[in-house]
C-alpha cells in the first residue's frame, strides 16, 4: 500500500477510535456525576489511594465499550491494574483508561475530576479524550487535530473548535497540582522567573496548556501512565510536548522498571511553546 494511502487509513482509524472515546466518556461521565450528587462510600486500595463506586462504575462502562469495539487491542485500566488484572503483552498499541482522574477532588466535592481515555501507539499517546462532567469541559485529540467540544443540554456533542498551544506568553502561566504540590515543583516554578500560578486538579492541567490557557505544568512526584496519557495526547496534538528530566519525551508502556512499578511515570514537565523556561 502506498505510504499516503497507509497514512489515510491510520488517520481514519484514529478518528473512529476518537469518536468512540468521546461517546464512552460522555456515558461514563454521566454515571460519575450521578454518583457525585448521590454520594458514595470511599475505600482504600493497596497503595493507600482512595477509590469510590464512581471509579468502578465508569471503568466498567469504558472497558465494555472498548473491548466490544476493539477486542484485539489490550486495555490497561487503573482499577483493573490495582486488582492485578493486566495484559501479558501490550502489543504495539493499547488503551489506557483512568475512569475518574482526580478521585481526591471528587471526594472533597471539588469539580476538578475527569474521565480519561487514551490510545498509546509505539510508546506515544496518540489519541485521547478528557471530559470533566461537573464543569462540562471536554477536550479531544488525535495526531494533528486537538479540539475543545461543547456538550448540549441533552448531553450530546454540539460543536467542535480547534485548539493549539500559545506562543510568547509573558509572564508564563504555570499550572500545578492542587493535591500533590512538592518542594521540587516549587523550586522549578521559582526558576521560571515571574509567573502566574493556577492550582488545578486532574488532567485538565494538560488541556489548559493545549488550549492556550497556560504554558507549563511541572510534575515532580509519582504519577501513573493512566493519569497522564489522555491529556498528554491532547497536548501533543495541539503542538505541545511532555518531557522527562533528561529532555526526552515521556514514553508510555513502561514495564519491568528497575526502581518503580509498571506504568509509573518519572518526574516530567508538560509544556506548550515556552522558550527559555526550564525543562526539568
Amino acid at each position: 500500500m502506498p505510504r499516503n494511502s497507509s497514512n489515510k487509513v491510520t488517520a481514519s482509524k484514529d478518528q473512529a477510535i476518537q469518536r468512540l472515546f468521546e461517546q464512552l466518556a460522555l456515558v461514563a461521565g454521566r454515571k460519575v456525576l450521578e454518583i457525585f450528587h448521590a454520594g458514595c462510600e470511599v475505600s482504600e486500595k493497596p497503595d493507600s489511594s482512595p477509590v469510590t463506586d464512581a471509579d468502578h462504575a465508569a471503568e466498567a462502562i469504558i472497558l465494555d465499550g472498548l473491548r466490544t469495539a476493539y477486542p484485539e487491542i489490550s486495555c490497561v485500566a487503573e482499577e483493573e491494574a490495582a486488582a492485578g488484572i493486566l495484559p501479558a503483552d501490550l502489543g504495539n498499541a493499547f488503551f489506557l483508561i483512568d475512569p475518574l482522574d482526580g478521585t481526591k477532588e471528587f471526594i472533597k466535592r471539588s469539580g476538578d475530576f475527569t474521565v480519561n481515555i487514551a490510545l498509546v501507539r509505539d510508546g506515544n499517546p496518540e489519541v485521547g479524550v478528557v471530559y470533566a462532567p461537573y464543569s462540562g469541559r471536554f477536550f479531544s485529540g488525535r495526531p494533528g487535530m486537538a479540539e475543545i467540544l461543547d456538550v448540549d443540554a441533552e448531553g450530546k456533542i454540539d460543536t467542535r473548535r480547534p485548539i493549539s498551544v500559545r506562543h510568547g506568553s509573558s509572564p508564563l502561566t504555570v499550572v500545578a497540582s492542587r493535591s500533590h504540590r512538592t518542594a521540587q515543583t516549587d523550586a522549578f516554578i521559582q526558576e521560571c522567573g515571574p509567573v502566574e500560578i493556577l492550582s488545578v486538579g486532574s488532567s485538565l492541567k494538560f488541556c489548559m496548556i493545549a488550549c492556550g490557557e497556560a504554558d507549563i505544568y511541572p510534575r515532580h512526584g509519582r504519577t501513573m501512565e493512566w493519569d497522564t496519557a489522555a491529556g498528554d495526547a491532547i497536548l501533543r496534538a495541539a503542538g505541545g510536548m511532555t518531557y522527562m528530566t533528561d529532555g526526552n519525551p515521556l514514553p508510555y508502556g513502561k514495564r519491568n522498571q528497575a526502581d518503580e512499578s509498571d506504568f509509573a511515570n518519572p518526574d516530567f514537565v508538560a509544556r506548550g511553546a515556552t522558550p527559555g523556561a526550564p525543562r526539568s
